[in-house]
């Protein structure tokens, strides 16, 4: 006979550790946001609006690392981002790119909050703090910040920071990802099915329309139902899939898609992943593609990811082998030295759509 308590028997037998977490309202409480921090936020979520709206003939562009492992580099690339944003404000809406939370094809690093020391030790509360920590920092500069909403538990401590999220390719189709961006307070950007379809981003945009109800956790960690009002301010991302889809022909396609769906023909491109066939260098000459493609009249490109860093390439974590100084250890990159003429380029394709049009 069992001497285990019945709930014992059936429940929790994989789980071999339980440990506490903050709570956001804790962190919070100890990492406030400034009234200059909420209103860059509020500032850079409108414009991206306006944008997504026809109201402002801009371009985003969300550029920076694959991800962040490392605050006083991330740090280094947000003082010289600021710099290439304010020179070409007129043209482009850029915002950061913020990732902390990495999606696995099967096992690999998680992420900043996840694993902070990149040693598999998984010190979460930390990794929440620093996080929190840098988005504050970034912002502080009067850089705004996008992030991809991976895990549905973290946008509680973080998303009061966000002008601009992104749902991935793997979970574009999930309906909890859905619901939450229902949800979300900033514009949330779908990237197309990792076999390139686009249907199935066109469908988590009226998912996450729509109202929704469903389990969560609060502010204070006290298990909740939420009850959503829908987000007007959902995109599709072109990423590519079997094959790239950023040529003229695959944005007509996916507008002629949305349009059929009821929904703004507008999309945003991803010059990484499939779109470069994952050579971080093809990125330049794509968004060239782009560029030219905006230059020509197309207001329907409505932003442009890029995956930049401090340093071209990318490295793989050893332990107890020194990290490269500014180079990602996730997808690889292209340097600030390759990423300027790109932001250049595009404005001035921007400049050449506002004269044709």
């Amino acid at each position: 006979m069992s001497l285990r308590p019945d709930h014992i028997r059936t429940d929790d037998t994989r789980i071999r550790a339980i440990r506490p977490l903050t709570t956001p309202a804790l962190l919070q409480e100890q990492l406030p946001a400034t009234e200059a921090v909420l209103a860059t936020v509020e500032r850079s979520r409108a414009a991206i609006c306006d944008v997504l709206h026809g109201r402002d003939d801009r371009l985003i562009v969300v550029v920076g690392p694959c991800s962040i492992h490392d605050h006083a580099q991330a740090l280094e690339y947000a003082h010289w981002l600021k710099g290439q944003a304010d020179a070409l404000a007129e043209d482009l809406v850029v915002v950061m790119r913020t990732y902390f939370e990495k999606p696995r094809t099967t096992v690999g690093w998680k992420g900043y909050i996840n694993d902070p020391h990149l040693d598999g030790s998984f010190s979460i509360n930390e990794g929440l703090t620093l996080a929190r920590t840098l988005l504050l920092d970034i912002v502080g500069l009067g850089l705004s910040v996008g992030t991809e909403f991976l895990d549905l538990l973290s946008p509680q401590f973080i998303s009061d920071l966000v002008s601009w999220g992104a749902i991935g390719a793997r979970t574009t189709e999930s309906q909890s990802h859905r619901q939450l961006a229902s949800g979300l307070s900033c514009p949330v950007g779908f990237k197309n099915g990792t076999d390139g379809g686009v249907k199935v981003a066109s469908d988590a945009i009226l998912a996450a329309q729509a109202p929704h109800a469903f389990m969560g956790m609060t502010k204070w960690g006290q298990a909740a139902i939420f009850e959503t009002l829908g987000n007007d301010n959902c995109h599709v991302i072109l990423r590519g899939g079997k094959q790239p889809n950023y040529a003229a022909a695959d944005v007509a396609a996916a507008c002629a898609l949305l349009k059929a769906a009821g929904l703004r023909e507008q999309v945003m491109v991803d010059v990484s992943h499939a779109n470069s066939s994952k050579q971080h260098q093809r990125q330049i000459a794509v968004a060239a593609d782009v560029a030219a493609q905006i230059a020509s009249g197309d207001a329907r490109i409505t932003g442009l990811m890029i995956e930049s860093h401090l340093q071209e390439g990318r490295q793989e974590i050893v332990a107890g082998q020194a990290l490269k100084h500014g180079v990602s250890v996730t997808d690889a990159c292209i340097s600030i030295a390759q990423t300027a003429p790109v932001l250049q380029e595009l404005a001035q394709a921007v400049r050449a759509r506002r004269a044709a049009l």
